[in-house]
C-alpha cells in the first residue's frame, strides 16, 4: 500500500513539473510575441511615416 500511494505521489509530481514548465514556456513565448509585435508596429510607422516603400 505504501509503495502505491509512493508511486500515485511521484506520478502527480512529475505531471505538475512537466504542466509547470509548459505554461512557463509559454508565458515566455508570450511575451516574445508580444515584443515582436510592438517592433514590427514601430517600424511600420517608421515606414510610413518617412515615405519610403524599399523592403
Amino acid at each position: 500500500m505504501n509503495n502505491t500511494l509512493l508511486i500515485v505521489i511521484a506520478v502527480i509530481a512529475v505531471i505538475l513539473l512537466v504542466t509547470g514548465g509548459f505554461v512557463q514556456s509559454l508565458q515566455f513565448l508570450l511575451w516574445v510575441g508580444v515584443v515582436l509585435l510592438v517592433l514590427a508596429v514601430i517600424v511600420f510607422l517608421l515606414r510610413s511615416l518617412s515615405g519610403k516603400k524599399r523592403l
